[in-house]
């Protein structure tokens, strides 16, 4: 377990989009014999749309963001409300008190998703997530595996779910141009007097690495030296507090 736990750290660390997150947490998984799971997380506005990430068959995915599933989904509706992991498969079912409710189980089962265990998320910031391993049927093996690391899925769940509003939930444009997670990252330290090598050793990456993204960052902004992208990042955010 604890070989899993390390190298699901270290992909997290590296993971710069949508793709990433589902491949190391795919990974993970596999890791304690679970082959399905889906991470969502409520938008903070009302307008907004769920982000969810997950190896679910994409016309599942789609059809569960398309009828907004996710404001009926009864195992969703729970984790709501915080609290420790829990498990549902067919008793769930009481919890459906809709036609609709009823019919989402129904279609869900259809892509072999009919059990399942489901972690809440809600951070200090009042983001609210759920993540959910799921299982064509409840059998021994996948329930065994629910019960005996719960906790390690559980961690495993906050964590990715930091690193994913880290990454992907912010505004990463410098001068119009946009960066990538790890180059808006070090270009940020570096506006407060970072070396690469302070900031290699601040985000546990190598020190080449770290200089590594911060050419990156300079070449994409068309600027020679740290110090003009760390002034073009002043420059940024003092036009988005304006406006």
């Amino acid at each position: 377990m604890q070989i899993v736990f390390e190298t699901f750290l270290e992909q997290l660390s590296e993971c710069v989009d949508e793709a990433d997150f589902r491949e190391a947490m795919a990974g993970a998984a596999a890791g304690f014999e679970l082959v399905t799971f889906a991470y969502l997380c409520l938008p903070q506005h009302r307008s907004g749309v769920p982000r969810v990430i997950s190896n679910y068959p994409d016309r599942w995915t789609a059809h569960y963001l398309k009828s907004r599933y996710e404001k009926v989904d009864p195992v969703i509706i729970r984790a709501l409300y915080g609290g420790c992991p829990f498990r549902w498969g067919a008793d769930m079912r009481g919890f459906a008190t809709s036609q609709l409710q009823q019919r989402l189980f129904d279609e869900a089962a259809e892509f072999s998703i009919r059990c399942g265990l489901t972690i809440p998320i809600v951070d200090r910031r009042g983001w609210m997530a759920a993540m959910t391993f799921t299982a064509g049927e409840p059998n021994p093996a996948f329930l065994r595996v629910a019960e005996r690391y719960e906790q390690a899925l559980q961690l495993m769940a906050t964590c990715f779910h930091i690193h994913v509003r880290r990454n992907l939930s912010g505004n990463r444009t410098v001068d119009g141009v946009s960066l990538t997670p790890r180059e808006y990252e070090c270009l940020q330290w570096a506006a407060h007097g970072k070396s690469a090598w302070d900031i290699a050793c601040i985000l546990g990456i190598k020190r080449r690495t770290a200089a590594f993204h911060l050419d990156n960052a300079k070449k994409k902004l068309g600027v020679r030296t740290k110090n003009q992208a760390v002034a073009l990042l002043a420059s940024s955010r003092s036009s988005i507090l304006r406006n």
